[in-house]
This record gives structure tokens, C-alpha cells and sequence, in this order.
């Protein structure tokens, strides 16, 4: 009994519900997808970047989708009303479509035909490929052949005057070496066949240079056009011949006689002063170390 005076004592149980409880983890569910989602969208620009476009052109048929023509069957599935087994009501239905997509009831011709084109173009890559591996060592050694000679010609003191009459460039025939007359510094005396003794120097020191490479030369007579323009009919003979006797200075000199392709005259036709053809540089002896073609390989029998 409780003490007169005293308050009574009261406890009080308080019960717990449940509650919200924690928030859940549905928005790891979609942080996750969306990190997988970046993962793979960088995979994918990583792709993009790294491979050929012929790997390109792969991925993609893997990845395409069959095609499929829209079927008029009850069932609208896929087997479109019929049975893979041979007891089947359908069994001719399904057979037929099965020997439609076998390997063994395309053409055979279509085969042949494909892997023919398949070996033409692989042919023809390779070729391009050949002539342009072919280009890229001829430029190399066409520049370092032209170095060599500028060098040559200014560590000779005998040359170093001469070196003004001599002009060195690439053309797409090949690597163009040219003795080109000045004013007062001809390379052959006028009207006169054979070189004059600057030009046989000069052509010495060409041949050092041509014996550094391997290819085919072709040389070149050019004339001047006389006072007023005129052609005349003996500058053929003329430019020929020079070009012949430049030829024989060479091979004298050490340039082996097979690697000559040909020598010709152009007399006027080529002018390398075209607005002023009667210019003391048009004429000139133009010796060309010529860029060889790529070995064909033999074509492919369709």
C-alpha cells in the first residue's frame, strides 16, 4: 500500500511499431546499371578507336540481324506454324525451310564466283600496297642520292663553280638530274655534238651518284628555240645526239651499259623556261634515275 502522502509510481511500456525501417537498396540496383552502362560505352569508344575498319565491318554482321520477312501464320512465332520433327504436321513446311537456309542449296557458282572477287581484290590491295612500299624507298633514296651530290659538288673546289649548272629534282617518272646551260656557261660549244670539258667533269660526278642506286636511266637532249622563236628541223638530230654522247661519257665513266633504258632527243618540245623558249637553260641534258614498277602478281583464274 502506497504511503499517505507519497505519489504513486507509474510505468509506463512503450511498444515499438515497425516503422519505415532503413531506406532500402533500390539505388545501388540503379547506381550499378549506370556504372555498367559508362563501362560499356567507353568499352565500346575504346573499340571504336582501335580497330580496322575492316574488324569493324565484322562486328557489325555479327551483330546484325537476320532478316526476317513478316509472317502471315496464326501463330506469328518464329516457326510460323511448323515442326522441327519429321512427324510433324508441318514436317514438309519445316523441311523446306531448313533446306532453304542449309549451306548446301545455295549455288555453288555464287561460291566461286565470290572467293574470285575476294582474290582480284586482295590482288589489287596488294599491288597498291606494293606500289606505294615502292614509292615511299624510292623518295628515300632519291633524296639522299641528290644530298650526295650537292655535297660532292661543294667539296670540290672544280666544282663548286659548276654546281650552278646543275639542277636536281623529282618527278613521277623519277629522280631528274640536269645539266642546264648559263649565260656564258655552255655545256656543249654551239652547234657541237659532243660535251664540252665543265660537262664531262659534271657528268663524272654524276656517275657517282648513279652507281649508288640500282635503277634504269633514262637521257634526255633538249635544244633552245632560235631568235624569234623558230624551230628548227636539225635541233632533233641535234638534241639525239648529244644525248648519246652524254651516254657514252657515262658509261666511260663506270655506268653500266644495261641500266641505260633509253636516250632520246626532245629538241624544243619540252622547254624548261616555257614563257621564253629561246632562254640559254632550255638547253640541257636531263638525266632521270627512273622509279621502278612493282613485280605484278600473276591474276587470279576466275
Amino acid at each position: 500500500m502506497a504511503v499517505a502522502g507519497e505519489r504513486p509510481i507509474i510505468i509506463k511500456k512503450v511498444k515499438k511499431g515497425g516503422g519505415d525501417g532503413h531506406h532500402g537498396g533500390a539505388w545501388k540496383v540503379a547506381y550499378a546499371d549506370f556504372v555498367t552502362a559508362m563501362m560499356a560505352f567507353f568499352l565500346l569508344m575504346w573499340l571504336i578507336n582501335t580497330t580496322s575498319p575492316q574488324q569493324k565491318r565484322g562486328i557489325a554482321d555479327y551483330f546484325a540481324p537476320a532478316s526476317v520477312s513478316e509472317t502471315t501464320s496464326g501463330s506469328g512465332g518464329i516457326l510460323g506454324g511448323t515442326a522441327l520433327g519429321k512427324d510433324g504436321a508441318q514436317s514438309k513446311g519445316s523441311s523446306s525451310v531448313i533446306q532453304e537456309l542449309s549451306p548446301e542449296s545455295r549455288n555453288p557458282d555464287d561460291g566461286k564466283s565470290s572467293d574470285g572477287a575476294k582474290a582480284a581484290l586482295s590482288a589489287d590491295a596488294s599491288t597498291e600496297a606494293m606500289r606505294e612500299a615502292l614509292k615511299r624507298r624510292d623518295d628515300a633514296a632519291f633524296s639522299s642520292a641528290a644530298q650526295s651530290l650537292r655535297q660532292a659538288l661543294q667539296d670540290m673546289p672544280e666544282l663548286a663553280e659548276l654546281s650552278k649548272n646543275i639542277v636536281v629534282d623529282q618527278t613521277p617518272e623519277g629522280l631528274r638530274i640536269q645539266l642546264v646551260d648559263q649565260e656564258g656557261r655552255s655545256m656543249f660549244n654551239e652547234n657541237s655534238v659532243q660535251p664540252n670539258d665543265r660537262a664531262k667533269i659534271l657528268l663524272r660526278a654524276i656517275t657517282k651518284v648513279i652507281n649508288q642506286l640500282p635503277n634504269r636511266i633514262s637521257i634526255y637532249g633538249h635544244t633552245s628555240a632560235n631568235p624569234g622563236g623558230s624551230k628548227a628541223e636539225s635541233d632533233w638530230t641535234l638534241s639525239a645526239a648529244r644525248a648519246n654522247a652524254s651516254r657514252k661519257i657515262l658509261q666511260d665513266a663506270g655506268v653500266d651499259p644495261d641500266r641505260v633504258y633509253q636516250v632520246s632527243g626532245k629538241a624544243t618540245s619540252e622547254p624548261l623556261y616555257p614563257d621564253d623558249p629561246g632562254l640559254p637553260g632550255n638547253r640541257r641534258i636531263a638525266i632521270v634515275l627512273l622509279r621502278e614498277a612493282p613485280v605484278l602478281p600473276p591474276s587470279p583464274a576466275l
